[in-house]
């Protein structure tokens, strides 16, 4: 018997299974890191631990109580993990290229230039907006926790409902289908302790509705007048209105499905 009958033959598929394992681990990795859930998985890894001490010393009515919990294990995962789950889905499906068509229309860019022009004179008047761009997720139950609008994107309207004397300037304005669809909708709080404490309430909430779907999310302070965006989790803060503009861009740059096409605007 030689050296080589002990090597274990690889063939391609196991290397392709390999990267994908690894690639799934990572994205896993970098959703979980700097919340709660590696807490929670530590917490679940130190019970796997006395399992396998439990199991070793032969303990026989701690091995029935681990039995009864084997049971439940996989359901108390996806429970437990359940926005990670969700937020790696909807990663995977983002970056897969047979889902994606890059293209900017016109249609979009004209409601870039209105956004942006909003944008830009509310940051000089340090006036605190939040405004989501719903993509591929679809953001319905947010929307419904607001006011409908759905109105045509326009510089004025955007400032107007973000004026603090306006009843609609608290909470996040959502865009969907090239239109202003709903005022005021509340969003989910991040937790995430990579956050700065200077960070308020609008830059948590965008991050927390970024953690759960794609969406693309803008932000400006109303102590600072700074401009910042929120996409899948994370916070990018004091943007030029040009760097904005760079990354509204890539945001938008999919074509919407044949059921979202852009519905005629209410005025």
């Amino acid at each position: 018997m030689t050296i080589f009958d002990w090597i274990i033959p690889i063939r391609v598929v196991d290397l392709i299974e390999i990267g994908l394992v690894a690639f799934v681990l990572y994205k896993l990795y970098t959703l979980m890191s700097g919340t709660i859930a590696v807490q929670i998985f530590l917490g679940i890894l130190a019970l796997l631990l006395v399992k396998v001490f439990v199991d070793w010393a032969n303990m026989t009515m701690l091995r029935v109580v681990f039995r009864q919990f084997n049971e439940v294990f996989l359901l108390a995962i996806v429970v437990l993990f359940q926005p990670e789950i969700r937020r790696l889905l909807v990663l995977l499906g983002k970056t897969n290229p047979l889902m994606q068509a890059f293209v900017v229309t016109p249609a979009q860019e004209s409601m870039i230039t209105e956004v942006l022009s909003a944008i830009s004179e509310m940051s000089q008047r340090c006036i605190g907006s939040l405004i989501v761009f719903e993509r591929s997720t679809g953001l319905r139950n947010y929307i419904e926790t607001g006011t409908l609008l759905r109105s045509r994107i326009s510089q004025d309207l955007i400032i107007t409902v973000f004026y603090a004397q306006n009843p609609l300037h608290d909470g996040a304005m959502i865009i969907r289908n090239q239109r202003i669809e709903a005022a005021r909708c509340i969003l989910p709080v991040s937790n995430s302790m990579r956050l700065s404490p200077m960070h308020g309430l609008r830059h948590r909430a965008a991050v927390g509705l970024t953690e759960q779907t794609d969406a693309f999310v803008i932000i400006v302070s109303e102590e600072t007048g700074q401009i910042s965006i929120s996409k899948d989790g994370e916070l990018i803060s004091n943007l030029t209105v040009q760097e904005l503009r760079t990354y509204l861009t890539e945001a938008l740059s999919i074509l919407p499905k044949a059921e979202d096409k852009p519905a005629p605007a209410e005025t």
